[in-house]
């Protein structure tokens, strides 16, 4: 698999990056080790977990999903560019999540103990926290760079007047800069594109988009008629979540649209919607994940088969133009 250039930075990554989310509840460790193979047999060597996985659990699952990786990755750390987050509640004392410097720090250290590392490359706020001044967070993060813990910091969630806050107030006071976000973006979510994306690509930022299939959905497998089979649209809290989303009359009517352009460019719906996420100039790495090693298959094809050509790239940016500007808390 070809990497590339992370933002400005001197990091080179792998095209596609390994979501994890799924491990620990959706996935048990033996299917997510075999995830994991399957992952770095297609060429993947950047892995994304967070501090709160797995998706849909609760205090008693948090951490988890990093340490499945944590026992996969041993013997072989140097082999891989690895990612976590951190802002989600891990215990139940209000000082037990956000970005306050006090939870950044305790995060960090909770972090590589489950990953069984001394330092991960890439640490970054899993949301924006408004409880807490913005120098704050980025002093914790540089703090943590700062230490040796992380080689690079970025966010997850947040806006682009945020982001633009951050890299003023780093650069006026000397600290570590955003180098990447974190955002949804797929052909059935485009708000980034207003501003986010624009932004990233002028200041050199690396874009690492998740949910590129929309959790499952744009593979084109739900029945509108049925309710939702076991999975990212039933299991545990994000179940309300995932269905807020993208279980609507709207999306439904864009699945059937989709797919007709996808049979006729003789690929499958998951290939064309990652192609087309991998086709955006301002996209570094998009996050693909899988609740079992198979579904992989259509990530690494979009990779192996690269950005779309010109005119069927337009043609889906008009197809799904309806999208683009829905409301962001959708």
């Amino acid at each position: 698999m070809q990497t590339t250039k992370f933002g400005r930075t001197g990091l080179h990554v792998s095209k596609l990056c390994l979501g994890t989310m799924t491990f620990g509840l959706q996935c048990d460790e033996a299917t997510s080790v075999s995830i994991l193979d399957a992952s770095a047999q297609g060429g993947i060597t950047f892995l994304d977990t967070a501090d709160g996985y797995p998706l849909g659990g609760d205090l008693t699952t948090v951490g988890q999903s990093e340490e499945i990786v944590g026992r996969w990755l041993k013997g072989r750390r140097q082999r891989f560019i690895v990612a976590t987050k951190c802002a989600a509640p891990m215990g139940p004392d209000p000082w037990d999540r956000g970005t306050s410097r006090k939870h950044v720090l305790d995060a960090i250290d909770g972090s590589l103990r489950r990953l069984g590392t001394d330092y991960v490359d890439l640490y970054q706020l899993h949301f924006h926290d408004p409880s807490v001044p913005l120098d704050e967070a980025l002093e914790a993060l540089d703090a943590v760079v700062r230490s040796g813990k992380a080689r690079y910091v970025g966010v997850s969630n947040w806006p682009a007047y945020q982001v633009a806050r951050a890299l003023g107030r780093s650069e006026l006071k000397n600290l570590v800069r955003i180098d990447s976000v974190q955002p949804r973006y797929n052909l059935l979510f485009r708000t980034v594109e207003r501003e986010l994306l624009p932004m990233c690509e002028e200041e050199g930022i690396a874009v690492i988009p998740y949910n590129p299939l929309a959790g499952g959905f744009l593979t084109g497998k739900h029945d509108r008629r049925a309710p939702p089979p076991p999975g990212r649209f039933t299991l545990g809290n994000a179940a309300k979540v995932y269905q807020g989303r993208y279980w609507n009359d709207q999306d439904f009517d864009g699945i059937e649209a989709l797919r007709g352009v996808a049979a006729e460019a003789g690929v499958s719906l998951a290939t064309l919607a990652v192609r087309w996420v991998l086709s955006n100039t301002a996209v570094t790495s998009p996050i693909v994940g899988a609740s079992r090693p198979e579904q992989l298959a259509d990530s690494l094809a979009a990779a192996e088969q690269g950005p779309l050509p010109a005119d069927l790239k337009q043609r889906l940016d008009d197809l799904t133009h309806p999208w683009r500007m829905v409301d962001a808390d959708r």
